[in-house]
C-alpha cells in the first residue's frame, strides 16, 4: 500500500496559469483574435472598420472602427474576465442578440499579447488610451487625440507561448486566414465598410464600401465570374420561426474548392451536417471534383439557438436541426432543378486549329474538342519524394521510368472563358508566329521512331526529317498552359514534399548557377518557399500548382493525358519558378510561369543515349500524337535545326541510278 506521503495533494492553480489556459482556448491564432474584435466593433454599431496587419497578425493586429466607443470609466473593466455589457442574468443568454456576451475575448488576448485601446465616445472631448497586461491596466488611461470610435492594437501575439507561436503556420498563411474572416463578415454585413491592409504597404488588400450589398461584396471578394453564376435563395418557415436567405452557385459554376459561408443569427459558424447535406445535393448536378459556392444566412428565434457551446463561438446548437437541414436541402434542390435546363457549356479548343494559323488550304484541322479536367493521384512506390528525387537525379533518370500511377479519370468539365487581356495577347502572339509549312508537316507526319532522348525521326510525303521533340514538347506545353489557363487538371501528390528541401536540391544542381555571392543556400531555399507560398492562391487558381501553408507541394498541373512530368527535374523547376519569374508585371509573370512549366514538363537528361521503354511509350502514345494534332509551330524551327530534313526519296533514287 502506497504511503500517504506519495499521494499528490490537490491545490488551486495560480490565477495567471488559469487565465493563460483559458486564453489558449479562446485565441487559437490571430484570425480568432480578429474575429472577436470584429464582432465587438459590429456590436458597437460601427459603419466603417479598418484592419491593419503585420507578419500575419503575430507582430501587429490592429482594428479601428467608428462605433459608439468605450466610456472612460469602463476602461478599467473592459479587459477583465467575465465583464460584459450584454448580460446581467443567465436567463438573458436565451435572448442574446449580440455577438459577444461572455467577456472573455479581450481578457484572453491580454494574457498572450500586449494590448492597447484608444477610444472616444461622442460626448467626450478627447480620446483615452489604455494599455493592458494579464487583464489589468498597466497604468491609468491617458487623454489623447482621437476620433469617435475604438482602436484596438494587439502586439506580439503569443510572445509568452513559444510552443503555440511555433505551431502556427507561416505569416502568409495566417494573413490568408485573417483575410478569410474579414471577407466573410464583409459579405454578411454589407452595410458596413471593411478595409484590410498590411502595415507598410501602400496598397489596400481588400476594401468593401459601406451601404453595399451582399452580392456586390461577393463580386469584390470572389470575382465577377463567381457572382454572375449565383442564384438568390429566400425562404421563410413560420412553423420553425425560421428565415433563410443567401446566394448559391448554379449548375454552370464549378470550383476546385468548396466555399461555404454560414451565418446563424448573424454569427459566423460552421455546420458539418449542413455542409455535407448540400454537397450531396450538388453531387447530382456538378461534375466529379467540382465544388459549389454557398452563402447562407439563417435567422431563428434566439431561444432556439445555444451559442455558448464553444470558446471561439464558431459552433452553435439549434433546435429542429434535422428538419431545418432537410428544408434547406429541398429548397436548394428546387433552385438547381429550375436552372439545369438552361445549363451553359463553355467549350474551347485545347489549342487553336489550322484555321488560326496562316492560310493552308490542304492542312487538316486540329482537334476541336474541349479537354476534360482530370484529377490524377501519383504514387511514388512507398518512397518519399525527396528521397526519390535524389535517387532519380543521381541515376540521371528523367524519362518517366519511375513515374506516377495511371490516371484516375474524372468527368468532363467545361473550360471557363478567359477575360485577362494579357493571356489573350499571349495567345495571339502564338497564333501570329505559326508557320503554315511546319504546321502542315507536323499535322501530316508519320513517326518512324524515337532516336534519342531528344530526337525522333518522322516522315512527311517523300521526305525524312529529324525533329527535336524536346523543343516541340516545350512549345506544346507552353501553349497548353495558355489555352487551358485556369482550367488545368491536377496531379495530386500522395506524399507532399517540403518545397524548401526541394529548393535545396535544386540549388545543388550544376545548372542552377549558384555561387557564394548569391548567399547561403539555406537562405535562398527559404526565399523560394516564401515566394511560392506568397503566390500560392494564384498558382493554384491559374496553373493547378498547390503549395500549402506549411510549405509543402500538394499538386502539379496535368497538361497531357498519360504523360507524366520528369520528377528528377522538380527541384530545379521550383527553384526557377521562384527566382526566374517576373512577379510584378502581369503579362510577363504569366508568360514566365507558362515557360517554366513547359521547360519542366519537357525536360530530358543531357544525353543522346538510348531511351528507356516507358519514356519511348510516352513519346509515341502521348506527346507526338498531341504535337501532330494540336501544336502551332514557330517559324524559327525551320532554320535552327529543330526540324531538319535528312533524306528525300527522289534524290535517293538519283543516287541509286548513278550507282
Amino acid at each position: 500500500m502506497a504511503s500517504v506521503s506519495m499521494v499528490p495533494s490537490i491545490r488551486r492553480l495560480d490565477e495567471t496559469v488559469v487565465n493563460r489556459i483559458a486564453a489558449g482556448e479562446v485565441v487559437q491564432r490571430p484570425a480568432n483574435a480578429l474575429k472577436e474584435m470584429l464582432e465587438n466593433s459590429l456590436d458597437a454599431k460601427a459603419t466603417n472598420i479598418t484592419v491593419t496587419v503585420k507578419d500575419g497578425g503575430l507582430k501587429i493586429l490592429q482594428i479601428q472602427d467608428n462605433g459608439i466607443g468605450i466610456r472612460r470609466e469602463d476602461l478599467s473593466l473592459v479587459c477583465e474576465r467575465f465583464t460584459t455589457s450584454k448580460l446581467t442574468a443567465f436567463e438573458d443568454l436565451m435572448q442574446i442578440g449580440t455577438y459577444g456576451f461572455r467577456g472573455e475575448a479581450l481578457a484572453s488576448i491580454t494574457h498572450v499579447a500586449h494590448l492597447t485601446i484608444t477610444t472616444r465616445t461622442a460626448d467626450s472631448k478627447c480620446a483615452f488610451r489604455a494599455r493592458y497586461t494579464d487583464g489589468r491596466l498597466r497604468e491609468d488611461p491617458r487623454p489623447c487625440a482621437g476620433n469617435v470610435g475604438t482602436q484596438i492594437l494587439v502586439e506580439d501575439l503569443f510572445f509568452n507561448m513559444a510552443a503555440r507561436r511555433q505551431a502556427l503556420r507561416s505569416p502568409a498563411e495566417e494573413f490568408n486566414k485573417i483575410s478569410e474572416v474579414v471577407s466573410r463578415y464583409a459579405i454578411h454585413n454589407s452595410s458596413v465598410g471593411f478595409t484590410l491592409k498590411k502595415q507598410g504597404e501602400p496598397a489596400v488588400y481588400l476594401r468593401t464600401p459601406p451601404r453595399s450589398s451582399a452580392l456586390d461584396n461577393i463580386r469584390t471578394v470572389f470575382g465577377a465570374a463567381t457572382a454572375k453564376e449565383l442564384l438568390q435563395l429566400t425562404h421563410e418557415e413560420s412553423s420553425l420561426k425560421l428565415s433563410v436567405s443567401g446566394y448559391i452557385s448554379g449548375v454552370n459554376f464549378a470550383a476546385k474548392k468548396s466555399t461555404m459561408l454560414l451565418f446563424i443569427n448573424h454569427r459566423l459558424v460552421e455546420s458539418t451536417a449542413l455542409r455535407k447535406a448540400l454537397e450531396q445535393v450538388y453531387s447530382s448536378y456538378l461534375p466529379r471534383h467540382a465544388q459549389p459556392f454557398i452563402y447562407l444566412s439563417l435567422q431563428m428565434a434566439p431561444e432556439m439557438v445555444d451559442v455558448n457551446v464553444h470558446p471561439t463561438k464558431n459552433q452553435v446548437y439549434f433546435l429542429h436541426e434535422d428538419q431545418i437541414i432537410e428544408l434547406i436541402q429541398k429548397k436548394v434542390d428546387s433552385l438547381l432543378v429550375g436552372t439545369s435546363a438552361a445549363r451553359t457549356f463553355y467549350t474551347q479548343t485545347l489549342l487553336p486549329g489550322a484555321s488560326s494559323a496562316p492560310p493552308a488550304a490542304d492542312l487538316p484541322p486540329a482537334k476541336a474538342a474541349a479537354r476534360p479536367q482530370q484529377t490524377v493521384r501519383t504514387s511514388h512506390r512507398d518512397q518519399k519524394l525527396d528521397t526519390f528525387v535524389r535517387q532519380a537525379a543521381a541515376a540521371g533518370a528523367g524519362d518517366g521510368e519511375n513515374g506516377a500511377a495511371a490516371a484516375a479519370g474524372a468527368a468532363p468539365q467545361s473550360v471557363r472563358p478567359v477575360e485577362l487581356s494579357s493571356v489573350l495577347s499571349l495567345r495571339e502572339e502564338v497564333e501570329r508566329g505559326c508557320h503554315s509549312g511546319l504546321r502542315r508537316l507536323l499535322a501530316e507526319h508519320s513517326l518512324v521512331g524515337v532516336v534519342t532522348a531528344q530526337l525522333s525521326l518522322v516522315q512527311h510525303q517523300t521526305r525524312l526529317y529529324l525533329v527535336n521533340h524536346r523543343r516541340l514538347a516545350e512549345q506544346l506545353f507552353y501553349q497548353i498552359c495558355l489555352y487551358q489557363f485556369g482550367a488545368l487538371g491536377l496531379l495530386q501528390l500522395e506524399e507532399s514534399p517540403p518545397v524548401r528541401e526541394l529548393a535545396l536540391l535544386g540549388l545543388e544542381q550544376k545548372d542552377a548557377g549558384w555561387t557564394e555571392e548569391d548567399g547561403p543556400k539555406e537562405e535562398l531555399a527559404d526565399c523560394v518557399c516564401q515566394v511560392l507560398q506568397r503566390h500560392a492562391d494564384m498558382l493554384d487558381d491559374y496553373f493547378s500548382i498547390q503549395v500549402d501553408g506549411q510549405g509543402r507541394l500538394r499538386a502539379l498541373p496535368l497538361l497531357l493525358d498519360h504523360y507524366e512530368p520528369p520528377i528528377a527535374a522538380l527541384p530545379g523547376f521550383l527553384t526557377r519558378l521562384a527566382t526566374e519569374v517576373d512577379w510584378e508585371t502581369e503579362r510577363q509573370c504569366l508568360h514566365d510561369i507558362c515557360r517554366e512549366i513547359a521547360r519542366f514538363y519537357s525536360w530530358t537528361p543531357a544525353t543522346d543515349g538510348a531511351v528507356g521503354e516507358p519514356a519511348r511509350l510516352q513519346l509515341e502514345r502521348a506527346l507526338l500524337p498531341a504535337v501532330k494534332e494540336q501544336l502551332l509551330p514557330t517559324g524559327r524551327w525551320a532554320d535552327d535545326g529543330t526540324v531538319l530534313q535528312v533524306a528525300d526519296l527522289p534524290d535517293l533514287y538519283k543516287v541509286f541510278e548513278r550507282c
